[in-house]
């Protein structure tokens, strides 16, 4: 690898972005890694330190979608301006992991949670707000991500039967690391240790007021995210992180803090549900015939294994809604795509039309 500043180290820059970089790798374009984003604006830490950065008029063009455009962990390729404290975004190098998922609402449109993140912590509180179904939806975007999935088990502190929600949380996190925690108490702490290494990413993901901010002002060494209290009538909180931002750690490592997400709905992620729940799809590969749908064909796995009760009913059922969650979304995403295609060639025949009319006039 051609050698980078330390600071780019630091910030995560390896072998595999310098592939990327490499046909940029002339005078006046540089790295930079993306740290914070709104409406199109950016902030950036490259080797001139923090750089505020916008979009070039190309990359705006000619970017489909918002997963062309730059997201918090992406590193890009810029050009400095105005004694480097300000800089062009051209491109975007390659990501090896993004964290996504289905932007809020209606539109069929994708939201890149995160980009080339190295460990997902998947931060769940042991209070009322714990929820399996919801972990089970995390994990699985989690696993389509390319990122190492990690449970995060907070608040302990709150719960009176630890061992018993920490089952819980193992039934379904897939045979992920789970990691009981207190930051008011300092238990667990020093197992998180290994995640946060220099040059490593870690995002933290989860609801509003599960704790991501206070874990993070702990490793942080520092108040660098504000803390509100959860409502006791609920065990829910408020969101105290309102932008995804990218975070350096004086102790080596960087954090990604993302707003608490009430909806999070899925994206393309059939690899990820495989994974996510490997036990179902390796039961269903024992089925007697190949597609079988689970109700009630003859020789079917895994209705045997729920009738004998050593596979969780609720959990095949989570299963199949997120199986017709992805069907349907798929569905829809080719609805999309046959309505833009229908609208690009009915722009471009009108254009046609109209340069013929005009050689004729």
């Amino acid at each position: 690898m051609k050698r980078q500043s330390d600071w780019l180290l630091k910030l995560g820059w390896d072998e595999f972005f310098q592939a990327g970089f490499d046909s940029y790798n002339s005078t006046g374009f540089r790295p930079g890694r993306i740290t914070f984003e709104s409406n199109q604006l950016y902030r950036l830490q490259s080797n001139a330190g923090e750089v505020v950065g916008h979009l070039s008029g190309k990359l705006r063009h000619d970017s489909a979608s918002r997963d062309d455009l730059p997201a918090v962990g992406d590193w890009v390729i810029i050009q400095p301006l105005f004694n480097e404290a300000k800089a062009v975004i051209h491109a975007v190098l390659p990501r090896r992991t993004r964290f996504v998922r289905k932007v809020a609402g209606a539109r069929i449109e994708v939201q890149i949670v995160g980009a080339n993140i190295d460990t997902v912590l998947l931060v769940t509180s042991a209070n009322q707000e714990f929820n399996p179904r919801r972990l089970e939806r995390y994990l699985v975007a989690a696993w389509d991500s390319g990122a190492t999935a990690v449970v995060v088990l907070s608040k302990i502190d709150l719960c009176p039967d630890v061992d018993q929600l920490e089952e819980q949380v193992q039934a379904v996190s897939g045979g992920v690391p789970v990691h009981p925690i207190s930051v008011l108490a300092g238990v667990g702490l020093e197992a998180l240790d290994q995640y946060f290494c220099e040059g490593k990413t870690v995002a933290l993901l989860g609801s509003s007021g599960v704790g991501k901010s206070t874990l993070i002002n702990h490793f942080a060494g520092a108040d660098v995210q504000k803390v509100r209290q959860i409502r006791e009538s609920d065990g829910r909180g408020r969101h105290t992180t309102t932008h995804r931002q990218l975070i350096l750690l004086p102790g080596g490592g960087l954090v990604l803090d993302t707003p608490g997400m009430r909806e999070f709905q899925l994206w393309e992620a059939d690899r990820g549900l495989e994974a996510a729940f490997d036990e179902i799809e390796s039961l269903a590969a024992g089925c007697r015939f190949r597609d079988c749908g689970h109700r009630g064909e003859p020789g079917c796995a895994v209705r045997e294994a729920l009738e004998e009760e050593s596979l969780d009913t609720d959990r095949f059922e989570s299963y199949e809604k997120l199986q017709r969650e992805l069907r349907h979304l798929e569905l829809k995403q080719d609805r999309v795509a046959q309505m833009a295609q229908k609208t690009k060639w009915k722009k471009l025949s009108r254009m046609a039309k109209d340069k013929s009319q005009m050689k004729r006039g």
